[in-house]
């Protein structure tokens, strides 16, 4: 790329996961840019991520929002001039019964992880066709395992997969890799508040359940091989063009 800047995108990345990824392709971008709606703790993420070398661009918005999407695209054209990947992350589903849940919770659910995701994908095409960047839509396993008091969960999952697919079939037209993640359960700050309520109405400590669920730890992506499931990402250190999730393969 000669001194062409590499920039990757991370929704929801002021968190968990999403922001142990902002952390992790910090090594391998020149430029990570880090939406959320939560500025303060997407600052406390920049900084981070500036402190393993690479530059930074925050964008407080919230992607349930139409407008959001466009923002994100053009600010980083404008600024960037190109985009080689984006991580669509952002998304909390509610684990409620779902004879609970209202339909306020589900279209929340769905506005966030699923059309979050979608028009972000949509509006970001032509420059990742530009770059033949990647795509990753993370998942979870949920989508493989449904149950009633995750039903809303499965459900988004499940449909993030689909969409995942279809990304895929147009990205072997277009030069765009796209896959979908679907990581085991891991200990987050918002799965141990989850734990914080469930485990004590069914007479459990946080820790037991968290044995009986085989939560992981959050890695922090400092070197951490357990965070490889990247390395479908052209840039990543290993740069593995044939990996592959629920996206299509690319040799």
């Amino acid at each position: 790329m000669g001194n062409t800047k590499s920039v990757a995108i991370v929704t929801g990345a002021s968190q968990g996961i999403e922001q142990a990824t902002a952390l992790r392709l910090a090594r391998d971008f020149s430029v990570i840019v880090l939406v959320a709606m939560d500025k303060d703790n997407l600052e406390k993420a920049a900084a981070e991520v500036r402190s393993l070398g690479a530059e930074t661009m925050v964008l407080a918005l919230d992607l349930r929002q139409p407008q959001s999407a466009k923002a994100i695209v053009e600010g980083t054209l404008e600024r960037f001039d190109r985009i080689d990947a984006l991580l669509n992350i952002a998304g909390s589903v509610p684990q409620i019964d779902w004879f609970q849940m209202t339909d306020a919770q589900w279209d929340d659910g769905m506005a966030l992880k699923l059309n979050g995701a979608r028009r972000l994908t949509i509006e970001a095409w032509d420059a990742l066709k530009a770059s033949s960047g990647s795509v990753v839509l993370m998942s979870g396993g949920a989508a493989l395992d449904p149950k009633p008091g995750n039903a809303a969960v499965a459900t988004v999952n499940a449909a993030i997969n689909a969409l995942a697919k279809a990304f895929a079939e147009q990205g072997i037209k277009d030069g765009v890799q796209v896959n979908s993640i679907s990581p085991g359960a891991v200990m987050t700050g918002r799965r141990r508040a989850f734990f914080e309520t469930w485990a004590p109405a069914h007479n459990l400590t946080v820790e037991e359940q968290s044995r009986n669920s085989r939560s992981r730890p959050l890695w922090k992506a400092r070197g951490d091989r357990r965070s490889d499931w990247l390395s479908g990402i052209p840039g990543s250190e290993m740069n593995d063009r044939s990996f592959w999730s629920h996206g299509r393969r690319r040799d």
